[in-house]
């Protein structure tokens, strides 16, 4: 897709999800991982808009991903919530997985809370851990801003703190308030599907990963491109590859996901409770 192709399938998305959920005004968007699609279940006044009615937007393929973005309030502030991701693994291009984002920013969204589910390879990162990412490792080997640069965009975004420090702290503070066990790491992003092998997360450990994962870092290079703050949790559903005894598989991640979205709903409402009121 070229540059004015984005451009152009930003704006046709925008202009139908601005239809579709006015007069609503999102100030924060979140992206829900797999198995975390409860919390749109939990936005008050909510307007659900299929992504058959946005132009761009495909089916997602992974189960625990709706297909729908959600428009509501939580705790009184107008939130947009991603139920739903593009992967890469599933044969969509970067600038598609990176597509909902760059919509968040045309309209009006400041900041991004984004969430997804991980492979533990900190050996002290157990299943139903929630890390809040610190930096990341793009090892995808794609980058949705190759290609022409795109109008409101950075060409060489600055990504020195790509997952803002002040929405850190924040994270930290609601944390440490709910009484949430919160870790901190580096995130690395691989392009999938299969799980990663022993040596792969071998040298993962050495590069200085702590959680290993399929989505996330196109949508917040995307995201840094177009100026919005950005905050990651990853949810540790198993360890990986090699550092745990049973099989890897997606209903464990499912099932994991699950045991712990009291605590995910917890963290991810206080942290738009403490946006909203800046």
């Amino acid at each position: 897709m070229s540059a004015p192709d984005v451009a152009g399938a930003v704006r046709a998305a925008a202009e139908a999800v601005r239809a579709a959920i006015a007069p609503r005004a999102p100030k924060i968007a979140i992206v829900l991982g797999s198995g975390l699609g409860f919390l749109g279940d939990q936005a008050e006044q909510a307007v659900r808009v299929p992504y058959a009615k946005i132009p761009g937007f495909p089916q997602p393929g992974v189960v625990g991903h709706a297909g729908e973005l959600i428009a509501g309030t939580l705790d009184g502030v107008p939130v947009l919530m991603q139920s739903g991701r593009f992967h890469l693994y599933e044969g969509h291009a970067p600038e598609v997985a990176a597509l909902p984002v760059r919509v968040f920013a045309a309209l009006g969204v400041r900041t991004v809370i984004l969430t997804n589910a991980a492979g533990g390879i900190r050996r002290t990162f157990g299943p139903g851990t929630l890390m809040l990412i610190s930096d990341h490792i793009n090892f995808m080997g794609r980058n949705p801003l190759v290609g022409p640069a795109v109008e409101g965009e950075t060409r060489f975004p600055d990504m020195t703190d790509p997952y803002d420090s002040g929405l850190r702290a924040v994270a930290r503070a609601v944390a440490s308030a709910e009484h949430v066990k919160l870790e901190e790491g580096v995130y690395l992003a691989v392009l999938g599907p299969s799980y990663e092998a022993k040596a792969e997360i071998e040298m993962f450990q050495r590069a200085g990963a702590d959680a290993v994962g399929m989505s996330t870092v196109p949508e917040v290079i995307a995201a840094r491109a177009r100026g919005l703050a950005c905050v990651g949790i990853s949810t540790i559903t198993n360890p990986a590859a090699g550092l745990g005894t049973a099989p890897l598989s997606h209903q464990e991640v499912l099932e994991t996901a699950d045991r712990v979205k009291g605590e995910l709903a917890q963290l991810v409402r206080g942290i738009v409770r403490e946006v909203g009121r800046r």
